[in-house]
């Protein structure tokens, strides 16, 4: 079942994406000089679809790498409870074996 809504939600992004680069294969020049528009320094002539996919790519790196920052602090936070809860379940299990019964009670 998962395999199948997998599919159902790909493939047509699948199909989306053929026809969009079928559809812009045009030469385009991409230039990085923002200064000479009739010679630039450095440019580069390649079909459009690139153009649009790399774009995209690039955005969601940069988003991803954006969102991965700003959980920074809420792994932190997660690496310091595990810390914590580490420390409080040998300390129980300490207390259980000097006692030689349960020294916590049962919920």
């Amino acid at each position: 079942m998962k395999r199948f809504v997998k599919f159902l939600v790909l493939a047509p992004v699948a199909v989306v994406i053929v026809l969009l680069a079928v559809a812009n294969r045009a030469p385009v020049q991409l230039s990085f000089d923002p200064f000479s528009r009739t010679e630039p320094a450095l440019a580069v002539t390649v079909p459009f679809f690139i153009v649009i996919f790399a774009a995209v790519i690039l955005g969601v790196l940069v988003g991803g790498i954006a969102a991965w920052l700003a959980q920074g602090k809420h792994r932190k936070a997660e690496k310091r409870y595990r810390r914590e809860a580490d420390r409080w379940r040998s300390e129980a299990e300490q207390l259980r074996g000097t006692t030689g019964r349960a020294a916590l009670p049962k919920a």
